[in-house]
C-alpha cells in the first residue's frame, strides 16, 4: 500500500523557518520516502506505507521536542492511478 502524508507544524514565522520545521524536513528527508515536496506552508511525502508511518512518527515525536505547538496532519492511501 502507498500512502501520501500531508503535514504543516506551528507557529508559523515568516522570517525564518522555526527549528521545528527544520527538523520536520530533516525527518521526512531522511526516510527515504519515493516523493518529498517540502515548501514553506505545506509539506508532502508519499511512499510505501511502512516508511510512510514509521516516518510520521518521527516527525510527530522530533517536532514536538523541537517547539511545535500543533502539528496538522493527513494520511491518504494513494492508488496507482493518482501519482
Amino acid at each position: 500500500m502507498r500512502l501520501r502524508v500531508e503535514f504543516t507544524t506551528e507557529p508559523f514565522d515568516l522570517d525564518e523557518a522555526p527549528a521545528h520545521a527544520l527538523v520536520a524536513r530533516e525527518v521526512i528527508e531522511a526516510a527515504e520516502l519515493d516523493e518529498v515536496d517540502v515548501g514553506p506552508f505545506g509539506n508532502t511525502a508519499e511512499g510505501g506505507a511502512d516508511r510512510v508511518l514509521t516516518a510520521v512518527d518521527a516527525l510527530l515525536r522530533k517536532a514536538l521536542q523541537a517547539g511545535a505547538t500543533r502539528v496538522s496532519l493527513q494520511v491518504n492511501v494513494v492508488g496507482e492511478g493518482e501519482r
